[in-house]
């Protein structure tokens, strides 16, 4: 296991609220992992399998299922500081508002910004992850990606992170 700079809250590889069944997403420990040795994060508290349910439920939509993973390791976050991504969560803010008006169209729901204040999005009925490009009022091609890992894994190209 990496060690983690001080300013970073630890990262909980094991959640004890997991459901029976629902093992912890090892793909999305390995990306924390991946990402954390690619620039400075910081992750929050982990969240639950009880709090994702009742989110949904609350606003009778599902989120993406590697996003739900993900949310288990950590439930938001920034990342490649000091500019790069902050990610919403479910239970700490910022939250995760389905309503929030800063997307194309009904069919997205808002997840996270860019520093360049692109909103990133979720479909509402789908696994694809978009970033809304607020000059151009679209969404580019090689900015949609077909899920939450394959958006987590490019996200150093996005944020321009690593280029001398």
């Amino acid at each position: 296991m990496q060690t983690r700079p001080e300013n970073h809250l630890p990262r909980v590889s094991i959640n004890p609220a997991t459901a029976p069944g629902e093992p912890l997403s090892s793909e999305a420990n390995a990306i924390a992992d991946l990402l954390s040795s690619r620039g400075q994060m910081s992750f929050v508290e982990p969240t639950t399998n009880t709090v994702i349910g009742a989110f949904e439920a609350e606003h009778q939509f599902q989120l993406p299922t590697q996003l739900k993973q993900w949310l288990l390791v950590s439930d938001g976050g920034d990342f490649f500081l000091p500019a790069g991504f902050q990610l919403r969560g479910v239970e700490h803010r910022p939250l995760i508002e389905v309503d929030d008006p800063d997307r194309p169209n009904d069919s997205y729901v808002v997840i996270g910004t860019l520093s360049s204040g692109d909103p990133v999005l979720c479909q509402r009925s789908g696994e694809r992850i978009s970033i809304y490009n607020h000059e151009a009022a679209r969404i580019e091609d090689d900015e949609s990606f077909p899920d939450f890992f394959t958006f987590l894994n490019s996200l150093a190209a996005v944020v321009g992170a690593g280029e001398d």
